[in-house]
């Protein structure tokens, strides 16, 4: 039964990349009231750092970061075979309609623009969290 709980912390653990302290705080929060295990770093290169410890069961990210954007960030997971299956939200000021594409058409599995709905957010990591029926 054990493996069972490890396998389930894991599938609920979140990589959160965003720089800005308020929306960090804000997004941690409520990821944290749902049960999900945070790790919060501001920067892509942290964030591949953080990835290479143990991949997480979902990423959200911005994609304005320092060091390497969200769309560098997410090419390199998409070029990663053992990362490649990791769903990531982009959560960015960025609304216009080719961000939007490009982000999607990178590899994200959804995009949201800030400013954002946090019961949103919330049931999209939910539904992207959702374990595949049998």
């Amino acid at each position: 039964m054990a493996p069972l709980v490890t396998e389930e912390k894991q599938r609920r653990s979140v990589l959160l990349v965003e720089d800005d302290p308020h929306v960090a705080s804000l997004v941690e929060f409520r990821l944290k009231r749902d049960g999900l295990e945070v790790t919060h770093v501001c920067d892509g290169e942290l964030a591949l750092a953080e990835f290479a410890k143990k991949p997480p069961s979902l990423v959200i990210m911005d994609v304005m970061l320092p060091y390497r954007n969200g769309y560098e960030l997410l090419g390199e997971m998409r070029r990663r075979p053992d990362w490649q299956g990791v769903p990531v939200i982009m959560l960015t000021s960025r609304s216009r309609e080719q961000d939007v594409t490009h982000g999607l058409a990178g590899g994200a599995n959804d995009y949201i623009t800030k400013p954002f709905r946090p019961a949103e957010l919330m049931a999209r990591v939910h539904r992207l969290l959702k374990p595949n029926d049998p």
